[in-house]
C-alpha cells in the first residue's frame, strides 16, 4: 500500500499546529507530508534579515521544519537549538520599542523591519534600517546584531547562501532535524504582502487606503477588503506545483487568513495546481478571529477562499464544535464549496484559541483515513 500524500498549506504557528497534527498521524495512517510555506514576511527577525540581505525571509520555514523534527535525542536537540532567540542585549534600531526599554520604558516587541523590493537587492533605506554591529548604542552599550535573532533563522539564511537555491537548503536543513517529511517555499523569491483596508485610521472608519507589508496587514485594525502579492504574479516553486498534483490530499488552514493561508492562492502557478489537483481538500478553522480578521464569522472565512480561487471546492471542513455559534450556518457554507462539515474539539484545554496537536490530530485520523 502506497503513502497517503498530504501537502499542507500557510506559515507560522497555525501552518506548525497543523504539521504536529499530521505528525502524530504519520505512522498510523502512512502520511508523506509536505509543507508549502508563505515567503511575505517582513517583521521581526526574519524581516530584518530580509531587509539587510534580501532572500527568503526565514521564520515561518523554521518554525514547519521544528514541527516536523524527529524523535531522536539529537534532533529534538537540534530543533530546540533552531528555536533559541538570542537575548536582546541592547538597542535594536529596526524596532523603535527597543529603545525605549534600553532607558526604563514598556518591554519591546518585534517590530517591522523595512520591506526591500520583493526579490531584488535590500534598498538604500533598508539598508540604513538593517541592524548595526559593534556600533555605539544610546545607552553607551555596544550593539549586538544577533538580539533577538533565532538561531533557526540564521542556520536557514546561512545554507541558502551557501548552497544558492532554497529547496536544497531546506532539505539540508530537514536531514540535520530529521525531519518527518519536507518544507518548500510557496515562491522562491520573496513576496510582499498589500492589502485595501477599510477603517485603518480609526479616526476615518469609512477611508479605504493601501496597508504594505505582512507584519502591518496582520495588525490592522481595519476591515481587509482585498489582497494582492507584489509581484502580482510571483513563479511557484516548481517542487511544490509537483507535490500538489501528485498530492492525495490538500489541506489550507489552520492560520492567519490574509497573511498565511490566502497568498498561495495568489500564486498562479500555485492556484492553477490546486484547481487541477485530484486530491481530496481540507479546510481547517482558526479557533478565534484575529486582528486581521476581525468582523469576520468561520463562513466568511469559506468565502474568502472562493472569492479568490473560485474554482476551488472542498470535501471537507473541520471546526471546533465547542466556538461554532451556528452550525446550520457553516455547514451550507462548506456545502457551497461541496464540502461536509466535521465538527470536533481540537482546541487546547486551558480555553485558549490554540490548537492541540494531539486533539487536532484524532480529529484527523478519520477524515484522512476515509478511503477515496
Amino acid at each position: 500500500m502506497t503513502a497517503t500524500k498530504v501537502v499542507a498549506f500557510g506559515g507560522g504557528h497555525g501552518l506548525s499546529a497543523s504539521l504536529r497534527a499530521l505528525r502524530r498521524c504519520a505512522p498510523e495512517l502512512d502520511l508523506d507530508i509536505t509543507a508549502v510555506v508563505t515567503v511575505g514576511d517582513d517583521g521581526g527577525s526574519s524581516g530584518r534579515l530580509r531587509a539587510a540581505r534580501g532572500g527568503l525571509p526565514p521564520g515561518d520555514l523554521r518554525q514547519a521544519l521544528v514541527a516536523l523534527a524527529g524523535d531522536h535525542p539529537a534532533t529534538r536537540r537540534s530543533a530546540r537549538l533552531f528555536q533559541h532567540r538570542f537575548a536582546r542585549t541592547g538597542i535594536d534600531v529596526t524596532t523603535p520599542a527597543d529603545v525605549a526599554v534600553a532607558v526604563g520604558g514598556p518591554a519591546a516587541t518585534d517590530g517591522p523591519a523595512v520591506r526591500p523590493p520583493a526579490g531584488g537587492a535590500p534598498s538604500p533605506a533598508a539598508r540604513r534600517a538593517a541592524p548595526v554591529g559593534n556600533g555605539d548604542r544610546p545607552d553607551g552599550r555596544c550593539a549586538d546584531g544577533l538580539d533577538g535573532h533565532a538561531v533557526g533563522n540564521l542556520v536557514l539564511f546561512g545554507l541558502m547562501e551557501l548552497l544558492g537555491d532554497p529547496v536544497v537548503a531546506l532539505e539540508h536543513a530537514g536531514t540535520m532535524l530529521g525531519t518527518v517529511g519536507r518544507v518548500l517555499p510557496m515562491s522562491c523569491e520573496p513576496v510582499g504582502i498589500e492589502a485595501q483596508v477599510r477603517g485603518a485610521d480609526p479616526t476615518r472608519p469609512d477611508e479605504v487606503r493601501t496597508v504594505r507589508g505582512q507584519h502591518q496587514v496582520a495588525v490592522t485594525t481595519g476591515r481587509v477588503e482585498s489582497l494582492r502579492l507584489t509581484p502580482a504574479a510571483p513563479v511557484a516553486c516548481p517542487q511544490a506545483v509537483a507535490a500538489i498534483l501528485d498530492a492525495d490530499w490538500l489541506i489550507f488552514g489552520p492560520g492567519s487568513w490574509y497573511t498565511s493561508v490566502l497568498p498561495h492562492l495568489l500564486v498562479p502557478g500555485l492556484a492553477d495546481a490546486v484547481v487541477a489537483s485530484p486530491a481530496r481538500r481540507l479546510v481547517t478553522l482558526n479557533l478565534s478571529a484575529e486582528k486581521e480578521t476581525l468582523g469576520l464569522s468561520a463562513a466568511g472565512h469559506l468565502a474568502a477562499l472562493r472569492r479568490y480561487l473560485p474554482e476551488l471546492t472542498a470535501d471537507c471542513v473541520l471546526a471546533d464544535d465547542r466556538v461554532v455559534n451556528d452550525p446550520g450556518s457553516l455547514a451550507r457554507a462548506a456545502e457551497s464549496l461541496g464540502a461536509r462539515l466535521v465538527l470536533a474539539p481540537v482546541a487546547v484545554a486551558d480555553g485558549s484559541p490554540r490548537h492541540d496537536p494531539v486533539a487536532l490530530g484524532a480529529a484527523l485520523v478519520p477524515v484522512l483515513g476515509a478511503a477515496r
